[in-house]
């Protein structure tokens, strides 16, 4: 064996694997997973919890590596095991007295339904009766015996998981019975040899009888589990490394199946939808766990059980108050009753809407749980950007074409419109068309994950607010309905019936409500949500009626813009954009695109600039453009009166000014075979193909053009200076910033600057004005960020062009890639999330970390900021925060989500410091 091999084996020899609830708490996450840690604190809190032991991430994590379990794994689970025994005055599977125990995952980060659970291990041919006996309910004993085939042949042994559920509709259908609590006792005994039958037609092996087999074959399955492809795509989509491998928790039962004095549930301490108070969750009778969660019946309201059982009621609401006063925040409760026993299952701090999030952040501030900065970490930028997603209009949903056909429970909120499609692969097949889908199906399980991801929002006819599709689709910010019972699905021909007869077919388009859980066909139309409303400024959120969310969200938006260092400006190339940048916030303008300026007729006008032969023709075309680009400027600089607008020069790939090749060569040729004249078609096409490149992003652009046209910047910059002038003697305050765009050396920018500086002078003294412009540049080259503090010589400014530089630093080309080769690197990991969406820290993040450290040795006022569209992604800005950028540039929607960003990152790095 290598050295590095004995010495990992010798390590895991010393690691302890195995942690009893008594030994854990809350704080071990990392350990024991979210699941084993919150069963160890319950535990610590003297809370009712079935006695049971951890097995650690540690022992996933030499499963995974190695392909076996840690040698001393097998000899500490037996201990654990022995004293769970004595404790409970049971063995396990013992066929006179058997102890039974559940084998759940649970990682650091809930991932509701990702990976593999499996109930009532111990029970075989023998200790069934055992069961029985100890139970007094022989019918009890047989429906948890083919409950654990069920789930041990599809978790474990890998059988299809539709061959049960077949074989359960046909007993069901020879009894006449409307769910499986309808079946007898020989219905559950014969449904036993029929699931057995299943599992050795499909594995060739029979059932394993032996209890510890069971067990460590359901341990094993666990681990495993974790590398599941809908587990895999779950840590994608919801960003959790793939390295942190579960926990096993391994549970003495507890029954929820005993009779009606018996059931589960699922209990949140405030509504995960709304953020409301008050009691929400599921409870179902006689009924095993991962019924609830399956919606495979459907549930009744939590606060149904006061009547049902008012003493495990009375008792569940005093623990729901204590886990939230313990935890400081919205809990999601997992209970079984045994026989008017009630048992704590689990408990996490729950997922929930983003308008629960801001409304219970502030809730809790107000009764002195948190404070205002723990808040505002409560919350983040992706469930602001949802709150400003549109609504339905309520006044439009009695229009023609429009007709709501049913109503179900408002799971996740949000309006979503799409075509209707009922199973994932259609989903997702039809949503990489470009086509918009809702995802339709009875109940969804973890297989459908694919399709709930690919979907604008989902829709079930079973389960509630605690079912898969309701905890998953929260989770991923998706627009849900669950529990819709009035209307018929039928998967198999693709087809859906409402009341009164209605048939919605694959492809018709259907329209659903998650805030209020309606479901219309046809597309209802959309207004603007609230949030934004709030932004635009046409709402007040101090005034006595405005809606409780928009103040929820002014308040924490108020707390991030008085803590945040990083300023937020906006990308904006017209003084509409910029007028509406300030309203969301913006503190000035980091990226005005003067290319956007010269679209429509001016195209022409550069088109002539480009070919001119002569100095004349060129003064001519300059001429021209000055005023026009002035006016642009004064509009600007007097929408963003007394804030920076930072100018780049013009940074277009040269093709974009010119006719397209293909075209004229043809337009060309056609009038040579017609004989016709064709002098300036010719003459141009001859400049094209002077001046046509291979690769226009890498070609004659930015600083270049600036460079090869006599003239082009210098008219750009006496156009800023001159509306900078007109502005500052109309008694405004215009601040200018002028960017030099791609410079990869400083000798560009020294002459660029030099010209530059000669035109201000000028119009310095024409106008008498002292303008105080300043003169920067944008770092979007390798080779700028590796010379930066050379660049800083000649630059009172960087912004780092994070789009370009991501490009030149990867070898991506931006507009291509998305549609090539990126779901593939996706989809085997090579990225987490594209580094067009979210800063590369190790990359493109640490040129631009070595950037700020040369730039600011040269020159310790240098203003730095980013401009590209990272400037407005979260993870991003945490990223800028902690390099010491002065701020960060994004587009006008954008900015309330950077705002909100770059508070939590001034609280954040502020509690590490005080740590």
């Amino acid at each position: 064996m290598p050295v590095n091999q004995e010495t990992q084996a010798g390590q895991a020899e010393t690691r302890k694997f195995v942690y009893d609830f008594t030994e854990g708490n809350k704080d071990l996450k990392d350990l024991l997973g979210g699941k084993g840690a919150n069963l160890a604190e319950m535990t610590n809190l003297g809370l009712p919890v079935p006695p049971g032991f951890t097995i650690t991430t540690e022992a996933c994590k030499v499963y995974l590596d190695s392909g076996t379990e840690p040698p001393a794994l097998r000899d500490e689970v037996s201990r654990h095991l022995d004293a769970l025994e004595n404790r409970m005055g049971k063995k396990l599977g013992r066929p006179d007295n058997p102890l039974l125990v559940s084998v759940r995952s649970g990682a650091k980060f809930s991932m509701p339904g990702m990976m593999d659970t499996v109930l009532n291990i111990g029970l075989s041919d023998e200790s069934v009766a055992g069961l029985a006996e100890q139970a007094g309910d022989e019918r009890f004993a047989w429906d948890s015996y083919r409950r654990l085939i069920q789930m041990f042949g599809k978790t474990v042994l890998g059988v299809d998981g539709d061959l049960f559920e077949e074989a359960l509709e046909e007993a069901k259908k020879g009894r006449n019975a409307v769910t499986d609590v309808d079946l007898e006792t020989a219905d559950l005994r014969q449904l036993v040899e029929d699931f057995k039958a299943i599992v050795l037609k499909e594995t060739g092996r029979s059932f394993p009888q032996e209890p510890r087999e069971q067990m460590d074959l359901a341990v094993r399955a666990v681990f495993d589990s974790w590398n599941t492809d809908r587990a895999k795509l779950y840590r994608r989509q919801e960003r959790i490394p793939g390295d942190l491998g579960t926990a096993v928790n391994v549970c003495s039962m507890v029954f929820g199946n005993l009779g009606p004095d018996s059931g589960t549930g699922v209990a949140f301490t405030r509504d995960p939808a709304s953020g409301h108070q008050g009691v929400y969750g599921d409870y179902l009778q006689n009924a095993q766990g991962e019924d609830v969660v399956a919606g495979i019946r459907n549930t009744v309201p939590l606060a149904d059980l006061e009547s049902l059982d008012k003493k495990s009621y009375d008792e569940l609401m005093q623990i729901m108050e204590t886990l939230e006063t313990h935890y400081k925040d919205l809990c999601d409760i997992e209970f079984t009753i045994e026989r008017g026993k009630l048992w704590m299952l689990q408990t996490r701090v729950g997922k929930r809407t983003a308008g629960a999030a801001f409304r219970i952040a502030t809730q809790l501030v107000d009764q002195g749980l948190i404070d205002e900065a723990e808040a505002l970490q409560r919350v983040n930028g992706a469930q602001l950007a949802q709150l400003m997603f549109p609504r339905f209009d309520e006044n439009a949903t009695g229009r023609e074409g429009v007709q709501r056909i049913g109503r179900g429970i408002a799971a996740s909120p949000g309006a979503a419109v799409g075509k209707a499609v009922f199973d994932s692969y259609t989903a997702v097949k039809w949503s990489r068309s470009g086509e918009k889908v809702i995802l339709i199906r009875r109940e969804t399980n973890p297989d459908d994950l694919n399709g709930m991801i690919a979907a604008e929002g989902i829709l079930t006819s079973r389960g509630g607010k605690t079912s898969h599709a309701a905890v998953v689709a929260r989770g991923m910010g998706k627009t849900c309905v669950c529990g819709a019972e009035e209307l018929e699905v039928d998967t198999k021909r693709r087809r859906m019936t409402a009341p009164g007869g209605v048939v919605v077919e694959e492809g018709d388009i259907v329209s659903i409500d998650g805030s209020s859980g309606k479901v219309y066909v046809g597309e209802v139309a959309v207004v603007p949500s609230p949030v934004v409303e709030y932004f635009e400024g046409r709402m007040h959120a101090g005034a006595d009626d405005a809606d409780e969310l928009v103040q929820a969200v002014h308040r924490i938006m108020a707390y991030a813009d008085r803590v945040r260092r990083l300023r937020v400006r906006a990308n904006a190339d017209n003084a509409e954009d910029a007028a509406r940048a300030r309203r969301f916030g913006a503190q000035g303008i980091g990226l005005c695109r003067t290319e956007h300026m010269f679209l429509g007729e001016r195209r022409e006008m550069v088109e002539r600039l480009i070919l001119a032969d002569h100095d004349d023709e060129r003064e001519e075309a300059l001429g021209a453009l000055l005023p026009l680009q002035k006016a642009d400027f004064v509009e600007l600089f007097e929408s963003m009166d007394g804030l920076p607008v930072t100018v780049r020069l013009l940074d277009p790939p040269l093709h974009e000014f010119l006719p397209d090749i293909t075209d004229l060569s043809v337009r060309v040729a056609l009038a040579e075979s017609r004989h016709e004249k064709h002098e300036n078609d010719l003459r141009l096409l001859q400049a094209v193909h002077k001046l046509h490149e291979q690769n226009p992003m890498l070609g004659l652009r930015g600083v270049r053009l600036g460079l090869v046209i006599p003239g082009l910047f210098a008219m750009q910059v006496r156009a800023i200076a001159e509306a900078a002038a007109e502005r500052r003697n109309g008694k405004t305050d215009p601040r200018a910033e002028i960017m030099i765009p791609l410079v990869g050396t400083v000798q560009e920018l020294e002459i660029v600057r030099e010209e530059a500086e000669k035109v201000i002078a000028e119009v310095e003294q024409a106008t008498g004005t002292d303008l105080k412009l300043t003169l920067g540049t944008m770092i979007e080259l390798p080779r700028a960020a590796l010379t930066a503090g050379q660049i800083a010589e000649a630059a009172e400014f960087f912004s780092f062009g994070t789009n370009d530089l991501t490009q030149t630093v990867w070898g991506f080309s931006r507009d291509d890639v998305e549609a090539s080769f990126f779901t593939a690197y996706l989809e085997k990991g090579i990225f987490g999330v594209s580094p067009f969406e979210t800063i590369d820290r190790d990359g493109v993040g640490s040129l631009v970390r070595s950037a700020v450290e040369a730039g600011r040795a040269t020159r310790p006022d240098l203003k730095l900021g980013v401009c590209g569209e990272h400037g407005g992604d979260p993870e991003s800005v945490h990223f800028f925060h902690e390099v010491g950028l002065d701020y960060v540039s994004c587009s006008p929607f954008r900015i309330p989500v950077a705002r909100l960003e770059a508070g939590r990152a001034a609280a954040e790095s502020q509690g590490s410091d005080s740590r």
